[in-house]
């Protein structure tokens, strides 16, 4: 097992069986609604020259959205919050990747919701490397970052009778990935 992320080369592509890309944010200003999206596409690029010259890109399926409730879903899903019929996908591409350390690095890129682009950071643990029983290299990191909602058009809220809001403005992106080295 590597955990020096600065010896990473190669091809590699997101394994959505060990992968979870999902969010948290507040409900009604008490509790948290998690979630997650199901079904993306994903790879890395990172050449000889070293992990700074990384290229990701990362496409996500926004009609997965995954709350585990049905009712939400559909609601998250309509014109109030992602447009899902407009803008059936969520995209990230790397613009800048630096390692911060043996074992974590730092990803900026642009990051696109329902037709608006913004640059976003996001600083991962690297995990390391290990070879799983089929005989495929595995990498792992995990990783999150907060963003507001509303840069993205994703204002939809209701007031409530305590004071407040329904769902907060910050939402966290949490990620944790399995990317698979490309024979």
């Amino acid at each position: 097992m590597s955990a020096d992320i600065t010896a990473l080369t190669g091809n590699w592509t997101l394994d959505p069986t060990h992968t979870r890309l999902g969010f948290v944010t507040r409900h009604a200003m008490v509790t948290k609604v998690r979630g997650s999206f199901n079904k993306y596409k994903g790879t890395v690029s990172v050449p000889a020259e070293g992990i700074e010259n990384a290229a990701i890109e990362v496409v996500v399926d926004a009609t997965s959205i995954d709350t585990r409730n049905a009712d939400r879903d559909g609601h998250l899903k309509s014109n109030d919050f992602f447009e899902m019929e407009t803008y059936p996908e969520i995209t990230f591409r790397s613009t800048k990747v630096s390692a911060t350390g043996s074992g974590s690095l730092e990803v900026t890129g642009d990051l696109t919701i329902k037709g608006t682009t913004k640059s976003v950071t996001i600083p991962f643990d690297y995990e390391g490397t290990a070879t799983d029983p089929f005989g495929n290299l595995r990498a792992g990191f995990e990783g999150s970052t907060v963003v507001n909602r509303s840069d993205f058009g994703l204002s939809w809220n209701a007031a409530l009778e305590t004071g407040g809001v329904l769902v907060a403005e910050k939402v966290t992106l949490e990620f944790e990935v399995s990317a698979i080295k490309d024979a």
